[in-house]
């Protein structure tokens, strides 16, 4: 893939071997999906959607899916990277889920696999390989988000224990998890970059407070997390004593860097529902809200050759610098797209945005609308909730500003941007 054909033309055409690969990835979830999957408005529920939760994960360790990326010695099935992307894209395409926990399989797990040491890696990676650990990520805090490494969560070595004192925020899934991975201040007197340590620290015991940030919709998956002489073993610093900061790009490097070839593919099934919808109401007759739709759809398909691109370059080893440079621009793109995108469905769907009575809810509302949560006695429909879910998609994992300063400085080669103390003095 990603030579070109006598025509002068991209082959996007996979090797033999690929497609023979990517045959025995269906026959497997044909086999193991549930009765009915793939029939058209198929939708779990209730005790039925509960079980399907309980059992897959326990189905893909079984078939190995899980972190197959890995080396067979911990685990995975080793595979190549364009079997990873096969694997990727026959899981998007029959829309089930992939990993058992996305913070420990893709987040801290690959992070241990590279940095940990060999106890580390047998205590922690089998847990995330059976979806047996479930974690979440100890990063921001109320006054470090994008400037990261003004952190102040702090850790104290008492024997052979850390003591953790502080606060983190923004934290997701912090109410189910067994393990936080954080940035903890192990040197205070050392540079702001220097002096941070990331540990692995148990969320069950004294000292853990979590409280969750109620959103718009009524869930709670954000939460604030307080540590007040919290403890973790002196061995679960990952990565060496006060190497944190590396450790961490390492781990922000895996979040951004989501598969190629198939990270486009939900945005395209939510612009067919916002489309659906449009449909179903009139509004697709409204001449500004076809332009906006072709806009969204072009922006789609622009996600997609760009994943091509970087796949290419990544099987043939090439220093393409516009690929690296898509490497600063995807994050600001995809999420100011995804928050574009759905005030467009808020407009289309007009006054059924702003309520959404329980008859509605139950019904499913508008096409694409059946997915129903938050308060009972505000029910908020799938479409609803993502539009609400958009808002912080262009802050979390990189805000668009310091994107923006990112690209302006390291891709196009501007001046950096001048610190507040010079811009007072200006």
């Amino acid at each position: 893939m990603g030579g070109r054909r006598e025509d002068g033309a991209m082959d996007l055409t996979y090797p033999p071997e690929a497609e023979e690969f990517r045959g025995e990835i269906r026959a497997w979830l044909e086999e193991n999906l549930p009765e009915g999957w793939f029939d058209e408005g198929f939708q779990l529920k209730g005790e039925d959607r509960k079980r399907f939760n309980e059992e897959w994960p326990k189905k893909l360790f079984a078939g190995g899916w899980i972190c197959a990326s890995w080396p067979e010695e911990y685990g995975g099935k080793g595979l190549t990277t364009m079997q990873s992307v096969v694997l990727n894209e026959e899981f998007s395409r029959a829309n089930a889920p992939l990993r058992a926990d996305f913070f420990g399989d893709t987040l801290v797990g690959p992070t241990i696999l590279q940095w940990g040491t060999e106890e580390q890696k047998k205590q922690f990676l089998p847990g995330i390989l059976k979806g047996e650990i479930a974690w979440c990520q100890g990063f921001s805090e109320p006054n470090a988000g994008s400037d990261l490494a003004s952190l102040k969560c702090k850790a104290e070595l008492d024997g052979d224990e850390w003591v953790v004192n502080g606060q983190k925020v923004w934290t997701t899934m912090a109410q189910h998890a067994d393990y936080v991975f954080l940035l903890a201040r192990t040197d205070p007197s050392a540079p702001m970059h220097a002096g941070i340590s990331y540990l692995l620290v148990p969320m069950h015991q004294p000292g853990i407070e979590v409280r969750p940030i109620i959103q718009p919709d009524g869930s709670g998956e954000f939460n604030e997390v307080f540590f007040e002489n919290a403890r973790c073993p002196k061995d679960n610093v990952v990565g060496g004593l006060n190497n944190g900061w590396k450790v961490a790009m390492t781990t922000l490097g895996f979040e951004r860097g989501s598969s190629a070839t198939t990270s486009y593919r939900r945005f395209e099934r939510e612009l067919e529902t916002i489309l659906e919808a449009a449909k179903a109401n009139g509004k697709i007759d409204d001449p500004v809200i076809r332009q906006r739709l072709m806009v969204a759809h072009s922006k789609v398909q622009i996600m997609k050759v760009n994943g091509w691109r970087s796949l290419s370059a990544t099987l043939h080893d090439t220093k393409d610098l516009g690929v690296m440079a898509l490497g600063a621009t995807n994050k600001m793109f995809w999420s100011e797209y995804h928050r574009d995108v759905m005030e467009l469905a808020m407009d289309i769907l007009g006054m059924e945005s702003t309520v959404l009575t329980g008859a509605q809810a139950e019904d499913g509302g508008l096409p694409g609308m059946a997915r129903v949560r938050g308060r009972e006695d505000y029910p908020v429909s799938a479409m609803q909730a993502q539009f609400f879910f958009s808002r912080s998609e262009t802050i979390w994992g990189g805000t668009a500003e310091i994107q923006r300063n990112i690209v302006g400085e390291r891709v196009l080669g501007l001046p950096k941007e001048p610190k507040p103390e010079a811009k007072a003095k200006a």
